[in-house]
């Protein structure tokens, strides 16, 4: 996901589908088990040509006219499809990639664009996925969202344009929509070709684009692979009121609008503005571009990828979506890496495109390959190495009372089950973060207040989203909160907070599929930039105090009165190793993560009101036996077992979710 200014630390029951061979050998199972079994297909092969593939154009109409003009607004649609299986008469199905970005900014680690001959077919098409896909019988569609590169309409960042564009085409693929040759033209396009089952993929405001259309319950979307993807677009400019950037929607559109929609779209750029007032209030603009209150209506399968050091599009966005999706049995599996806002293809390539591949030919061409039996979960616990969970989070997930007290030395706490009492007081100091707190954790600073665990005898694994409770009386008017996890001890990282966010880009390249001369499928190799450190940061969340009685409108405080205030953390999934400790810090502004206050308030925290509800492995008593103590109380744990959101209830703001 661009952003026009970013934070320096930045640098965002399954289908089976069967041709008549394939049937007639399932069919023959029952006669011929074993002979059969050879013939049913598990994975395909690249039998089709990628050269002599058809290359076309398609503008489907979205039945919207956001750009005013009194027509309705049209979408360019690239295919790529194999030209053997249309003289075969053999429908295939489509991997899908909508996108605002194919010609202003580019897709990829080498970013990418669209390229066209002279009669306007697409020669490059960016990304690996046509050249590898095409060739094994799947059709590749890259969508130009509406008011990009060749689509008509305004860009909207996530609303109905964004999402109904992108739908429309999924319309299209099967049956239900209307397409032309040409941008203009009257002449119709029939996806003949297809049998319309459609996977969506991409990369942030790609993946973003999959995620509402999927929410949106279209049919034929069998599957969706969003990655670093937003879930609500609330969540990606504010936090509980507190403002994560200082620009709003308006300029995300203005960045990727086409010169056509920059001449038409003022009206759309106009309600940008206004629906995302930055006093962080919900509106509802927000309520339109929020896609967990839907997750009722997905019907496609996910696959979801994200880095959990991605500052661009946060963990949270995670979180909320994949409890959603839990809840409402929607199939699903989970890659985590140690990365910040990077595509699996740059941090774990090989692994990906196999993957990937076995996915697609389960979701789309219904081969019993066995993914769906495996486990659900890959998280890379270091950088490289990589571990497994049958569901996410692990069956045994308790969510787990950790509690603030006092220690021997003011400002440097303990964290533990037992309820904590008296008060620490910080000042807000905007040019202090994360980094700067969890680095002086063991002495006081007037910046922060921190707690920490004693060493842990036994690794402790937190997995899922956490929440932390403050009860804090400010000195002004306005004050903003942080709430950080921090692992207290060395390791070797990811560097997620240099250019790369994680990767080095090196000068070798490795082809993933078949090329052209104008699109090759070789792709510059990566590594692991990594770092050596003294404590990670695991899990982050922030809010403005002046949302305490609501997450969607914000009041002035009244300076010298205690307020109380649940910060949501976002999701994770971190081994704290024995030997090292675990950290709660609360403190004002984070640094270049969310912006100041108008104020630099003076914060006393009340600890025997200020708790952290942590997802941990084996629960309460997992934390008892890793710090070597013993429960005094009887801890408040609940299962999650894959499932539900590690919530003492669930905080419904006033309007609604």
């Amino acid at each position: 996901m661009y952003r026009p200014r970013m934070p320096k630390r930045m640098r965002f029951t399954i289908f089976r589908q069967l041709a008549a061979a394939a049937t007639a050998a399932l069919l023959a199972t029952f006669l011929a088990p074993a002979a059969a079994q050879a013939a049913v297909p598990r994975e395909s092969k690249p039998v089709y040509s990628y050269e002599n593939a058809i290359r076309e154009a398609v503008w489907v109409d979205t039945g919207l006219d956001l750009d005013r003009d009194g027509r309705h607004d049209r979408v360019a649609v690239d295919v790529v499809r194999p030209r053997e299986a249309a003289a075969q008469g053999r429908k295939v199905p489509v991997v899908m990639d909508a996108s605002p970005y194919y010609s202003c900014c580019g897709r990829g680690n080498e970013s990418q664009k669209k390229t066209y001959d002279a009669n306007g077919d697409v020669v490059q098409m960016p990304l690996f996925y046509d050249n590898y896909f095409v060739p094994r019988g799947y059709a590749f569609v890259g969508v130009d969202l509406a008011g990009t590169n060749r689509s008509d309409g305004c860009v909207d960042v996530g609303g109905r344009s964004d999402i109904l564009s992108a739908k429309a085409v999924v319309d299209w693929l099967n049956g239900r929509a209307k397409a032309y040759t040409t941008r203009t033209g009257t002449t119709k396009a029939q996806a003949t070709w297809t049998n319309g089952r459609t996977g969506m993929i991409g990369k942030s405001w790609d993946g973003t684009i999959a995620n509402g259309v999927a929410a949106t319950g279209v049919e034929g979307l069998k599957t969706i692979v969003p990655i670093s993807a937003i879930s609500s677009w609330y969540d990606y400019y504010f936090q509980q009121g507190a403002p994560l950037y200082d620009s709003g929607p308006d300029a995300l559109s203005d960045y990727v609008n086409s010169p056509d929609a920059r001449a038409k779209c003022a009206a759309v750029q106009q309600k940008l503005v206004d629906g995302a007032p930055r006093t962080g209030d919900w509106t509802p603009l927000w309520t339109e571009r929020d896609y967990v209150k839907d997750a009722r209506k997905v019907r496609a399968s996910v696959f979801l990828i994200h880095g959990m050091q991605d500052l661009n599009v946060r963990m949270k966005h995670v979180g909320q979506w994949w409890d959603a999706l839990a809840k409402n049995g929607v199939e699903r599996k989970i890659w985590l890496s140690q990365t910040g806002h990077v595509d699996p293809f740059d941090f774990r390539r090989a692994e990906w495109v196999e993957t990937l591949h076995r996915w697609f030919d389960h979701e789309l061409l219904g081969y019993d390959n066995g993914i769906d039996r495996e486990p659900m979960a890959d998280i890379e616990r270091h950088p490289d190495q990589w571990v497994t969970s049958k569901v996410w989070p692990p069956r045994g997930t308790d969510t787990t009372t950790l509690r603030p007290a006092q220690g021997s030395q003011a400002g440097v706490g303990t964290l533990g089950l037992r309820q904590g009492k008296g008060t620490e007081t910080f000042t807000d100091d905007p040019q202090r973060g994360e980094t700067d707190w969890a680095a002086h954790i063991d002495r006081s600073t007037p910046d922060k207040a921190g707690f920490i665990t004693k060493p842990l005898t036994r690794d402790l694994r937190l997995s899922g989203s956490s929440e932390v409770t403050v009860t804090a009386t400010p000195t002004t008017s306005t004050a903003h909160l942080s709430a950080v996890l921090v692992d207290l001890g060395p390791d070797t990282i990811r560097d997620y907070a240099v250019s790369g966010e994680g990767i080095s880009t090196l000068t070798d390249r490795t082809c993933w599929g078949l090329s052209t001369t104008g699109d090759s499928a070789c792709f510059k190799e990566t590594k692991a930039k990594t770092a050596d450190v003294d404590y990670t940061v695991v899990s982050r969340g922030w809010a403005d105090l002046g949302n305490y009685a609501s997450d969607r409108k914000g009041v002035p405080l009244t300076p010298g009165k205690a307020y109380t205030i649940t910060l949501d953390l976002a999701a994770t999934d971190h081994v704290v190793p024995a030997g090292h400790r675990l950290a709660l810090i609360v403190a004002g502004t984070d640094k270049d993560l969310i912006d100041p206050p108008s104020t630099k308030p003076t914060l006393t925290v009340d600890l025997s009101r200020t708790k952290a509800r942590v997802p941990l492995v084996g629960g309460a008593h997992a934390f008892a036996r890793a710090t070597a103590g013993s429960v005094a109380a009887t801890p408040e744990t609940r299962p999650l077992d894959g499932v539900a959101p590690p919530r003492t209830a669930q905080r419904i703001p006033e309007g609604g979710r």
